[in-house]
């Protein structure tokens, strides 16, 4: 008769972890971060202006084209989300599975024809497409620099390196509006600036046949298309292949890299199937989802809120609209070193949420202050940004391989239906009420829930465990 176990025993054989050559593995992980993260940064700021300059540019496309009204705008602008749905998955799991290099490529290729083909749009349907295209063009791109930074950076240096990333959107938020104020101009008389509340703006003649809001999709095309091709020679896929790490620091961070995975899954591995039905990726998806219905819904209706409260030209509001993503560039990267520097997510996360819902909760009884009204919407926006890299380090606490992959690209396509839903809420609803108020309240309900959720979920996350799920 065999005696009992205890019963703390673990039948799995002991993890071997691979030797890591310390001098070589720091040397290695700064080289990656100098050679990959610009390249990012650079082609996600693109990519985030391809998605949001409608925003921009649909004042003067809205004058040119009268079937186009604030409901055509907000649906199609939402539409994108539809189509980055349909591909996040797939498109994540080939990053994984075959090549970040060249499915990159792919993206920003086709996501810059896309973005250039708006200009030549006519019709609220052919306005539908071009947006419905341009969501499947771009689908896979953010969630796949989140499973390609997993092959390169181990959780020492991953909320940095997201941070790094990530912080490319406030600061597309802030060069966007300063560049297409000088191009909104083209083609406009000066009857249609002072009817278009373009104070300051100087009349310019067509150029080549083309308007402002066109050259506003056209020049931003440009750069994705031509970044492509930078990305196909310049990223590396994987260190072992990297030419421009020495032997010794390849293999060390390979190791490392290794150690981390086998760490993480305890020695089993999820199946992607088992990762999709996961209840905590399901929890983050929905968590996800809270937060960009208030953060989507913010950034598309916070000139109109501005506008409608203080009767601002296009000239003040352009300024006053670039102060919160400049807030967020600050705050993104600060938290992100902190939970580096803590190696803690849960608070990391949660804090920046909950400091966004109260600001958001404020904004009505803002109304009236300027000031104050302004410094509500930067924290709000702080709060929405500087989340982001602890939250994104949760699902490599207990995911591995492609299991770790599917899943950030399902958290990442539900998430971003909010996208969709958050605009499209708070319009219904200040149409419906006539007033902004109750959506405010509405989208800081939001968030709390979002918080809420992280706060559960990050207590079980926890590194190391050898169950294979956190």
């Amino acid at each position: 008769m065999n005696p009992s176990k205890p019963p703390d025993s673990d039948p799995r054989p002991p993890l071997v972890l691979s030797p890591v050559d310390t001098g070589a593995f720091e040397s290695a992980r700064r080289k990656a971060f100098w050679r990959l993260l610009p390249l990012l940064f650079i082609s996600y700021m693109i990519a985030y202006v391809d998605r949001q300059n409608v925003a921009v540019a649909k004042l003067t496309m809205m004058h040119d084209l009268p079937e186009f009204d604030n409901a055509v705008i907000g649906f199609g602008a939402g539409v994108f989300f539809w189509g980055y749905f349909l591909l996040e998955v797939p498109g994540t799991l080939l990053v994984e599975r075959w090549s970040a290099r060249k499915w990159i490529t792919r993206i920003m290729f086709t996501w810059g024809i896309m973005a250039a083909l708006t200009a030549v749009v006519r019709t609220p349907m052919q306005f539908y497409i071009v947006r419905f295209c341009l969501g499947l063009a771009e689908a896979g791109f953010f969630p796949g620099v989140i499973v390609y930074l997993t092959h390169w950076f181990t959780p020492r240096d991953r909320a940095r390196a997201l941070a790094t990333f990530f912080v490319a959107s406030p600061l597309a938020q802030i060069v966007s509006p300063l560049a297409s104020r000088w191009l909104l101009p083209i083609g406009v008389d000066a009857a249609g600036l002072e009817k278009l509340n373009m104070a300051g703006a100087e009349p310019v003649p067509a150029f080549w046949g083309l308007v402002g809001w066109q050259w506003v999709y056209i020049l931003w095309a440009i750069p994705a298309i031509l970044l492509s091709v930078v990305v196909f020679f310049w990223l590396t896929d994987r260190p072992r292949q990297a030419k421009w790490l020495t032997p010794a620091e390849r293999e060390s961070l390979e190791n490392a890299l290794e150690n981390e995975r086998l760490l993480a899954a305890g020695g089993k591995r999820l199946t992607v199937l088992q990762a999709l039905v996961h209840p905590r990726v399901l929890l983050l998806a929905f968590a996800m989802f809270c937060t960009v219905t208030a953060t989507y819904a913010m950034e598309f209706f916070m000139p109109t809120i501005l506008k409608d409260w203080y009767g601002l030209d296009l000239n003040n509001l352009t300024w006053l609209i670039i102060l919160p993503p400049a807030l967020a560039m600050i705050a993104q990267p600060a938290v992100a070193w902190s939970s580096d520097h803590f190696q803690e997510r849960r608070w990391h996360a949660v804090i920046p949420l909950l400091l966004a819902a109260s600001s958001m909760a404020c904004l009505p009884a803002s109304r009236g202050n300027l000031t104050l009204t302004v410094v509500l919407f930067m924290l709000v926006l702080a709060g929405a940004k500087a989340y982001m890299p602890a939250f994104w380090s949760l699902p490599n606490l207990f995911l591995t391989h492609a299991a770790a992959a599917g899943s950030i690209g399902l958290i990442n396509s539900i998430g971003n239906l909010g996208g969709f839903c958050g605009p499209a809420i708070t319009g219904a609803v200040q149409k419906a009420t006539g007033s902004f108020n109750t959506s405010l309240y509405y989208l800081a309900g939001s968030i709390v829930v979002s918080a809420t959720m992280i706060f559960m979920i990050a207590t079980v996350c926890r590194p190391g465990r050898r169950d294979g799920v956190g």
